[in-house]
């Protein structure tokens, strides 16, 4: 190893390890918070909504997201040419598992907006296999590894930015299909 990088590296130990004594000295605790509290942010419960902070805490933060985000908040469109639209198809991979194609009309997925602020006819989509939710999408693909076995309903609903449902005329978009998983 050269000289340079070993002092480095022995600087980065010695470093680190004066930092974490100096912080503990001083009463620095290195605690969390409940990210499905929006008063630990000092925000409104819509600015932390926007923050997105679930999807970064695996199961529990699966909870957070259903306390953070106002699923039941519906975005309607009049119905008409330029309402959004889904038709979704899961096709038997050659290799292994099943692909889930997702074609929006009048939508366009927004990953760069994703917790953000609502833009009309944009978001993402959740996808459910027998009516538990499996994940967030965005875009048009989609590799399912497994599905259980027998007759499996896989659905797709399209979501605004801000995780509240897009209707048309009040009825949620969404497709669905059921495939036969021997």
């Amino acid at each position: 190893m050269s000289r340079p990088l070993a002092l480095f590296a022995i600087g980065l130990v010695f470093g680190g390890g004066i930092g974490f004594v100096t912080a503990a000295g001083n009463g620095v605790t290195f605690t969390g918070h409940d990210h499905s509290d929006p008063a630990q942010h000092g925000t409104s419960a819509e600015q932390h909504a926007a923050m997105g902070h679930a999807e970064q805490h695996g199961a529990a933060g699966q909870k957070a997201e259903l306390a953070a985000h106002n699923h039941t908040k519906a975005i309607n469109f009049p119905a008409g040419p330029e309402a959004p639209g889904l038709e979704v198809a899961v096709i038997k991979d050659r290799m292994a598992g099943w692909n889930l194609q997702v074609v929006p009309h009048n939508f366009r997925f927004a990953p760069e907006n994703a917790s953000s602020l609502d833009n009309p006819g944009e978001g993402h989509a959740h996808v459910y296999v027998n009516g538990s939710k499996l994940a967030r999408l965005y875009g048009t693909w989609m590799h399912l590894s497994e599905l259980p076995k027998g007759k499996v309903e896989v659905k797709v609903s399209l979501n605004t930015n801000s995780h509240s449902t897009l209707t048309v005329d009040g009825k949620a978009v969404d497709a669905s299909v059921t495939v036969d998983n021997p």
